[in-house]
């Protein structure tokens, strides 16, 4: 039987609604998208053109892999974060909205013009360094991160956006075998869910995220543990952090972070008011003797 446009959106709308996915609306707009090559404004302004038979069966499979809870990101193969696209698979975070604070902050610290550069512990698809980049001709950046999957969609992304000449990426546990002292900035957005808590997530992100990138150990702030001294020790003085934490752990990343010498620490709230971002400095006066 044929389909036009209007008849897949509401076909599509009414299965993702009684599987129970959450955002059947706009999840079902983005899906016709993408499988029939179409625009939100084809959808409105020619409802009835004719479907292909390659592009209902394309919405079709679509249609099953987010039934499954599999993330639109993995089945579209991007995402978009801040000012750029993304390409993202399952071995990378998929960007996520509270995440641009950090990019945000980032841009009021560093005005245009001014040369600086960024060091992204746990880079991921590369989104908050590309983000910041991509913003920030004159940068540049260096992100770590023990996967070397991720790394591989990070050198992907930096080369489509057209900056893989102003970042390094490397494999490496955090920022040892580095060293100290080197960067203006330093960002990260860690692992921070408690253990136990991981098997009660959404299906998009339990069974579909990384494991590594969503596990903080049994408190989830095994990671800040680590990081709060060897993100100091990378700083040059006067150099800033900003690093993304669970909405209820503000006092205790504060307090690793104090602990290890920073100064000025407070924590960024996102969009939704909830504690995001914990932010500090190296004391501008400290020596590298």
């Amino acid at each position: 039987m044929s389909r036009n446009l209007l008849q897949a959106w509401q076909d599509a709308r009414s299965r993702l609604e009684a599987a129970g996915v959450p955002g059947p609306v706009i999840d079902a707009r983005v899906l016709v998208e993408a499988a029939c090559g179409v625009t939100r404004a084809d959808i409105v302004g020619d409802p009835h053109r004719e479907l292909s038979a390659g592009q209902v069966e394309r919405l079709d499979a679509y249609l099953e892999r987010r039934i499954r809870r599999e993330p639109v990101s993995h089945i579209l193969g991007r995402k978009g974060f801040w000012n750029i696209m993304l390409g993202v698979t399952a071995d990378v975070l998929t960007p996520r909205p509270e995440t641009e604070v950090i990019v945000d902050y980032a841009l009021r610290l560093f005005p245009e013009g001014r040369p600086f550069r960024i060091l992204d512990l746990g880079v991921g698809s590369g989104a908050i360094l590309l983000a910041i980049l991509a913003e920030r001709p004159a940068a540049r950046g260096l992100g770590i991160d023990v996967s070397e999957e991720a790394l591989a969609v990070a050198r992907d992304n930096a080369a489509r956006l057209g900056l893989a000449d102003r970042i390094a990426l490397l494999r490496g546990d955090w920022s040892g075998g580095l060293a100290g002292s080197e960067f203006d900035l330093v960002v990260s957005n860690p692992p921070y869910i408690a253990s136990p808590v991981i098997e009660t997530l959404d299906p998009e992100v339990r069974d579909y995220e990384p494991r590594i990138a969503l596990d903080g150990g049994p408190d989830g702030l095994e990671a800040y543990r680590q990081l709060a001294p060897e993100i100091l020790r990378m700083l040059r003085p006067g150099g800033r952090f900003l690093v993304e934490i669970g909405y209820d752990q503000r006092a205790a990343a504060e307090s690793l972070f104090r602990a290890a010498g920073a100064m000025e620490v407070e924590t960024l709230q996102d969009l939704s008011t909830h504690d995001r971002v914990v932010t500090g400095m190296k004391n501008p006066l400290e020596t590298n003797d």
